[in-house]
């Protein structure tokens, strides 16, 4: 064997020796496990439930000045999730890889959300992202790249959304981080959202999915918009005025929690809160409705 044939025999053992667990391939349809964090997957968390999320004042503010009735207007009724959302919704999420039919380069990972019908283009060519003034959508624009067996993204330009579906406010000024990590026929999403407006901390959650041999079911979200208050000018924006809203003790009386700790910020994260919480008053709860 001459020289180049041990040159191109060793560039083919290097390129057999490469881990398999440099990259994973994502590919395939999967279903959200509703053993965490269930009530944000179904009707929603309880209004007034703030605690353990990094809020500021204007985020609170917005949030209790927010009436669940504004989701009766049309131009609220089909409103979608952003991607720093949607992901913990009820969903199915399809994911395929896009290679270049030439050198087989990986061009893109995309993502079919089945919740408000929503398609994502995740650019894994090394393309930067564009300027501040351009457009933001519900998506963003995400670009990707692999740590080792863990898919990393970074998305830019989302559109305002909220960063829990009882009014509190994510805005469009957000940039999310996730980490994709996937074992066997189990798919692990963590995300973290920094959120200048709104947010004092970077927000962290996670999700978990399985893998779903059969990629039968739903994949349509037919939405039509619908007058669902007759009667009321379109107009009308329903709110509560600063110190008028009705739930503020609801959800920290049903669970025996004190109202001031349910009210959320950065604080409510850490585990030393918990003794300030056993010096807080717990609003009495609501007598129960007479037979």
């Amino acid at each position: 064997m001459n020289l180049r044939q041990v040159s191109i025999a060793s560039l083919l053992a290097a390129a057999i020796a490469v881990p398999s667990f440099a990259q994973q391939d994502l590919s395939g349809t999967w279903n959200p496990q509703f053993s965490e964090d269930s009530g944000e997957r179904g009707l929603g968390p309880d209004l007034v439930d703030y605690l353990g999320l990094p809020i500021n004042a204007e985020a609170r503010q917005w949030a209790l000045s927010w009436d669940p009735d504004r989701l009766s207007l049309q131009e609220h009724q089909c409103q979608v999730h952003t991607v720093a959302y949607i992901y913990r919704g009820p969903l199915q999420l399809r994911i395929w890889e896009e290679r270049d039919p030439q050198t087989q380069e990986l061009i893109a990972i995309h993502n079919y959300s089945s919740t408000y019908e929503q398609n994502r283009t995740i650019w894994m060519d090394d393309r930067g992202h564009p300027p501040d003034y351009a457009p933001h959508t519900w998506m963003g624009f995400s670009t990707g790249h692999w740590d080792g067996n863990i898919l990393t993204v970074y998305t830019t330009h989302i559109k305002q959304g909220w960063t829990r579906r009882n009014g509190l406010p994510s805005s469009d000024e957000i940039t999310l981080t996730e980490h994709f990590i996937r074992h066997g026929n189990h798919l692990t999403h963590v995300t973290v959202v920094n959120d200048p407006i709104y947010l004092d901390e970077p927000l962290v959650k996670s999700q978990d999915y399985v893998l779903n041999a059969n990629s039968g079911g739903n994949w349509l979200w037919p939405c039509e918009y619908v007058d669902e208050t007759p009667g009321k000018p379109h107009s009308e924006v329903p709110s509560f005025m600063p110190g008028e809203n009705p739930f503020v003790t609801e959800f920290a009386a049903k669970y025996g929690l004190p109202a001031q700790a349910v009210l959320g910020g950065a604080e409510t994260m850490y585990p030393e809160y918990g003794e300030k919480v056993k010096a807080m008053p717990i609003p009495p709860k609501p007598p129960a409705p007479k037979p």
